[in-house]
C-alpha cells in the first residue's frame, strides 16, 4: 500500500523545513492571537498549509487545544441535501434528471449526511466526539464547546444564514472569524451582512423543497431564502483588511491565517455592501 495519496505527495514537495505538526500550528495559533475560551468560526484548507503530521486531524486537534475547553469551534457542513437541479451549473446535468434527482436524493440526517465542498478539515471535525450539528439541509453548522448548543439551537430552515441562524448567533456572542489558508471569498459571516444590507436589486430566490430526518421520522419542507452572492467578497475583505488592527495576520504552518471579529466584519460589511452594490 502507498502511503501518501497523490494529494499529500504534491503537499511534501512543496513543504520546505520541517513538517507542521499539532505543537507548530499551536504555537501559530496562539502567536496569531486565538485565545484560550474563544469562540470562533473556521474556514480552511488543508492542501494551503502544506504537508501536516497527521492531516486533517491535527489542524482540529490544534484548534481544540488552542481554544481550551472553555472555548467553542464553529465550522460549516454545509451538504446539498436540498438540492434544486435546474440551478446547477458546475457541472449542470440534464434536464431529464431533474425530477429524479428531486425525489431521489436522501433526506438530509445531521448525522449521516456528509459536509461538501468544503474540504476535509470541517468533515473530520465533524466526527469529533461531543461536536454537534444544526438541522438546514444546506447550511448547516458544527460546533464544539460550551457555546455549541446556544449558536446551533433553532437554525431556521428559512433564510439559513440570517437572523435565525448560527452566524446571527456568533453576532450576538462576540465572537470570532479565523481564516485559516482562505480569503474572504470563503467568508460565511459577509452572509450575515448581505442579509441585514440593503441594495438595489436584493431578492429572494425561488422557494425549494427539502427532505429532512429528524427524530427518526422524514419530513418534506419548503425553504424560502435571500440570493446569495459570494463574488465581491474577497474585494470587501480586501478593504476590511486595510482598517488598522481589523485583522491579525500570520504565518500557520505554510498558509496564512487571519484572525479577525465577526461583528466588526458583518458591521463593515453591511456599510460596504451597500455602498457597493448598485444594482442587482
Amino acid at each position: 500500500m502507498e502511503s501518501l495519496h497523490q494529494g499529500e505527495a504534491k503537499a511534501v514537495a512543496k513543504t520546505t523545513g520541517p513538517p507542521a505538526t499539532r505543537a507548530s500550528l499551536l504555537s501559530d495559533l496562539r502567536r496569531l492571537g486565538l485565545a484560550a475560551g474563544s469562540t470562533v468560526l473556521v474556514h480552511s484548507s488543508l492542501s494551503a498549509l502544506g504537508w501536516v503530521v497527521g492531516g486533517a486531524e491535527a489542524v482540529v486537534l490544534a484548534l481544540e487545544d488552542a481554544v481550551g475547553n472553555a472555548g467553542t469551534l464553529m465550522m460549516p457542513a454545509y451538504s446539498m441535501n436540498a438540492p434544486e437541479p435546474s440551478l446547477w451549473r458546475n457541472p449542470p446535468v440534464p434536464e431529464s434528471w431533474w425530477e429524479t434527482v428531486r425525489n431521489e436524493w436522501p433526506p438530509f440526517d445531521r448525522d449521516l449526511s456528509p459536509a461538501v465542498r468544503l474540504g476535509t478539515i470541517p468533515e473530520t471535525f465533524r466526527h469529533q466526539q461531543g461536536t454537534e450539528r444544526s438541522d438546514h439541509p444546506n447550511h448547516s453548522f458544527c460546533a464544539r464547546g460550551p457555546n455549541a448548543r446556544p449558536l446551533l439551537h433553532n437554525h431556521s430552515l428559512d433564510d439559513s444564514m440570517g437572523e435565525a441562524s448560527p452566524l446571527a448567533r456568533l453576532y450576538e456572542l462576540d465572537g470570532q472569524v479565523l481564516l485559516l489558508g482562505v480569503d474572504h471569498s470563503s467568508n460565511s459571516s459577509l452572509h450575515l451582512a448581505e442579509y441585514r444590507a440593503q441594495w438595489p436589486g436584493k431578492h429572494a430566490m425561488r422557494p425549494f423543497k427539502a427532505r429532512v430526518r429528524l427524530d427518526g421520522s422524514t419530513t418534506e419542507v419548503l425553504l424560502h431564502d435571500l440570493e446569495l452572492n459570494s463574488d465581491d467578497f474577497g474585494k470587501l475583505g480586501e478593504e476590511f483588511e486595510t482598517n488598522p488592527g481589523a485583522v491579525r495576520g500570520g504565518l500557520v504552518a505554510r498558509g496564512t491565517g487571519r484572525l479577525m471579529d465577526h461583528r466588526a466584519l458583518v458591521d463593515y460589511g453591511i456599510r460596504w455592501l451597500e455602498r457597493h452594490r448598485l444594482s442587482g
